[in-house]
């Protein structure tokens, strides 16, 4: 299958605070109210901007930093459903496949579009294009694949206990 979504892009270094302040970590705690403040020091009008579906589009180390739950949580509750990046922060990218987003590794992508380009991910042919070009993507485990599909590690498991 194949998607089109529009891209929000960052540089290098986004760390876990300026994605979702830590300032928040215990006093935030529905869906609404995390997503409301996702990237607001480092993108005060992304909340305003961002759709269902979206993805980010990040240079290196992207989500560095702690280990913060809800850096995660805030993107996937805003509605993005992939992360592109030159490299992740190694937490990150598996709280990433934990929440249900895609964590895309793919060397230059920042520098190929611009926020609010499209990006086209064909899941059939493990394919993402953007900026004009195509790039195969690495393939998934069996295990990572099932959390992806499920939305989340907890989903799948809640599914999976549900049946038994």
């Amino acid at each position: 299958m194949q998607t089109t979504h529009t891209c929000h892009v960052y540089g290098d270094d986004v760390n876990t605070d300026l994605i979702f302040a830590g300032k928040y970590t215990y006093t935030l705690r529905s869906q609404e109210e995390i997503a409301a403040h996702a990237l607001e020091d480092l993108d005060p009008d992304f909340v305003q901007r961002v759709q269902p579906g979206d993805i980010i589009v990040a240079g290196r180390n992207w989500g560095c930093g702690s280990s913060r739950e809800q850096a995660v949580t805030a993107l996937k509750w805003s509605g993005i459903r992939a992360i592109i990046a030159e490299s992740f922060g190694g937490l990150y990218f598996r709280n990433c496949i934990n929440q249900g987003i895609r964590p895309i590794v793919l060397a230059g992508a920042s520098a190929l579009v611009r926020t609010g380009d499209t990006v086209t991910l064909d899941h059939a042919a493990q394919t993402v294009t953007l900026g004009g070009q195509t790039f195969a993507l690495p393939p998934l485990s069996p295990s990572v694949q099932a959390i992806l599909d499920a939305g989340g590690l907890i989903p799948m498991l809640k599914a999976r206990y549900a049946k038994t």
